[in-house]
């Protein structure tokens, strides 16, 4: 069984889209996924410096946009990706990309969406400095401990040793400054706190966005963050999307439920590499793939014709 999974918030480069808007449509695709953002992605995916990019209103589209891009890349349609069989889970904000690739919604209304969550999530960040920082190694009943004493949220399970700590900037500074034990404490570059109660504004701003769209139940078995398990219908698809946006990814548990379902092959897409990285520890056996350019179409094409169901 396949797995195709869409990665979050920082797994983007600056210039990262621009091998693929070489390839025919890719361009056109981009620029017609900018116009419902309001947002000019070919040059934010092709031109934009690193700071440009991680501000939350402009990453956010912007991933959710390339993973629709490349998607279209692999596949020639959507129903060729429904004949593979496949297991779709997006980390984060690459949960509406997934969700899209699901045929719960479509992508107008994903990166609609996806726009208004990025504005939100960016304007809820103003209102309180917050930050995140990814735990590394230590016991993990520990590391929790240790972030419940010091009012951390941990944001992101992501399994393979590794918790995401999400809080107020001198929450996250007391934690790099006394780590667990035998745990490394490396800040992320990100704008706030998110998947914690300081983005409780974003939730309510998103689910207004939400309530005009009407969705299709999943064409695909689609992974939920909130808890790793197969959503049921459309309805939960979306609702789930909005709520995840103050509550923590449960990334460990995705991966746990795609070992159980039976998945022996995975290809991260583009902007690729973190999902691929967690795969490759907590998933052992499970052939991966980091699909970062064209040039790793022919081993995705082949890998998609080993594992599909």
């Amino acid at each position: 069984m396949l797995a195709i999974v869409c990665p979050g918030q920082g797994s983007q480069t600056p210039g990262f889209l621009a091998p693929w808007l070489e390839l025919d449509g890719a361009r056109e695709q981009l620029t017609a996924l900018g116009g419902a953002a309001s947002l000019d992605l070919v040059a934010h995916g092709t031109e934009s410096d690193a700071e440009t990019i991680k501000n939350t209103a402009v990453a956010q589209p912007l991933i959710v946009a390339a993973g629709l891009v490349v998607a279209s890349a692999l596949f020639a349609s959507r129903d060729d990706l429904v004949a593979t069989g496949a297991v779709l889970a997006g980390h984060s904000v690459g949960e509406l990309t997934a969700t899209a690739l699901a045929a719960v919604i479509t992508d107008e209304q994903a990166i609609t969406l996806v726009a208004a969550r990025g504005r939100a999530m960016a304007q809820a960040s103003a209102v309180t400095p917050t930050g995140m920082a990814a735990v590394l190694g230590g016991d993990p009943d520990e590391v929790l401990s240790t972030l419940e004493a010091l009012g951390l949220t941990p944001a992101n399970v992501n399994g393979a040793g590794q918790v995401v700590a999400a809080g107020t900037i001198e929450q996250v500074a007391a934690l790099r400054d006394a780590p667990p034990a035998k745990a490394r404490v490396i800040p992320l570059q990100v704008a706030g706190a998110f998947h914690t109660h300081h983005m409780a504004p974003a939730v309510e701003v998103l689910g207004a966005a939400a309530a005009s769209v009407t969705p299709a139940d999943p064409a695909l078995t689609l992974l939920s963050n909130a808890d790793g398990t197969p959503v049921e219908s459309g309805a939960q698809a979306l609702d789930r999307l909005v709520r995840q946006v103050s509550n923590p990814v449960r990334w460990d548990l995705c991966m746990e439920t795609m070992l159980s379902l039976g998945v022996t092959g995975l290809i991260e897409l583009a902007p690729a590499g973190t999902l691929v990285g967690l795969a490759k520890r907590a998933m052992r056996g499970v052939e991966t793939l980091a699909l970062k350019s064209p040039d790793d179409l022919a081993a995705a094409h082949t890998l998609i014709d080993a594992h599909r169901a």
